[in-house]
């Protein structure tokens, strides 16, 4: 039979979870959980998306990811793919890792998002010298909620969440808390949705930014040639000059981010590219944002703040 297609939206955010194969730990050593964590950072920055809770478990990880409109099965399967490739390098194995496919749930309230949130930083309660002092635990981004740890990977948003508590950073930490620790006995997702503590039944999220991912291809690199001071069609004519490697690889990464493309499509838009080559075009077009490249920077910032005015 077929498998059940993955519920999604534009607007969506997600309740992550990624389980390891049976009899297979997920990270081996705490190295292997600071790579994970290494590439969440990556690939949440270069989708512009946000990462508000994470907890690494040794044979499952919990994210509570938005990903702001960009597609959540490309995301994770950037993030999977790219710890797999390293994990079976360094442990000199083979074939899959992972259980499947990765579980989304989508989180369509705010009573919804601060269960999640409880639920993700009280998964260490099951690790005996961290029961009872979950916040310790260095893989779960609680003790950065907390302000006992620092957020070395500048991964965690905890604006969003602050928000929804009503609270002020003054008295932040203690309304968190209070939550988390109320929650601690529920045995299930569903349970904790019903404790939590907030009013709110179904008003979805307010008061964050999400970016329109379906911008047509033609009016994004219209926008950047006329910009950048090339012929509109310049990116289909190119065949091989190097200096204008920075173009190409700046529009392939945009139409990735903006337009929600896979490297397939952005064959289609750019042509004279394989899948392969459409892969390194983006890699290089991200760094350029990396790296500063002014000229590049601000011209991505402002297609940002015309894709955010269009959500």
């Amino acid at each position: 039979m077929p498998r059940k297609a993955r519920e999604k939206h534009e607007l969506a955010i997600y309740h992550i979870i990624s389980r390891s194969c049976s009899e297979v730990l997920l990270f081996r050593e705490e190295a292997d959980k600071e790579y994970y964590l290494l590439l969440l950072k990556r690939y949440k920055e270069k989708y512009k998306s946000s990462v508000y809770a994470y907890c690494l478990m040794d044979n499952h990880v919990h994210i509570h990811l938005d990903p702001k409109g960009f597609d959540v099965s490309r995301f994770m399967h950037s993030l999977n793919t790219a710890y797999v490739r390293y994990y079976n390098m360094k442990y000199e194995r083979h074939g899959h890792l992972f259980q499947g496919r990765f579980q989304s749930r989508i989180l369509d309230s705010d009573r919804y998002n601060l269960a999640v949130s409880a639920y993700i930083h009280n998964n260490p309660k099951d690790i005996p010298e961290y029961c009872g002092r979950e916040e310790e635990y260095p893989y779960s981004s609680y003790g950065i909620y907390l302000g006992i740890r620092k957020d070395e990977y500048n991964l965690i948003d905890k604006r969003f969440i602050m928000e929804l508590l009503h609270a002020k950073s003054e008295n932040f930490e203690y309304k968190y808390s209070e939550l988390v620790t109320h929650q601690r006995q529920a045995d299930n997702i569903d349970e904790f949705k019903k404790q939590a503590l907030i009013e709110v039944e179904n008003e979805y999220i307010s008061g964050r930014n999400v970016i329109l991912r379906n911008v047509s291809p033609e009016e994004v690199l219209s926008f950047i040639s006329r910009r950048l001071n090339y012929s509109p069609n310049f990116h289909i004519a190119w065949k091989g000059k190097h200096k204008t490697m920075n173009y190409r690889s700046f529009c392939a990464y945009v139409l990735r981010v903006l337009c929600g493309l896979s490297y397939r499509e952005i064959c289609h838009s750019i042509t004279g590219i394989t899948i392969s080559c459409c892969s390194q075009l983006c890699e290089k077009g991200y760094k350029l944002l990396i790296k500063g490249e002014t000229i590049y920077s601000d011209l991505f910032d402002e297609l940002i703040d015309e894709a955010v005015k269009a959500a």
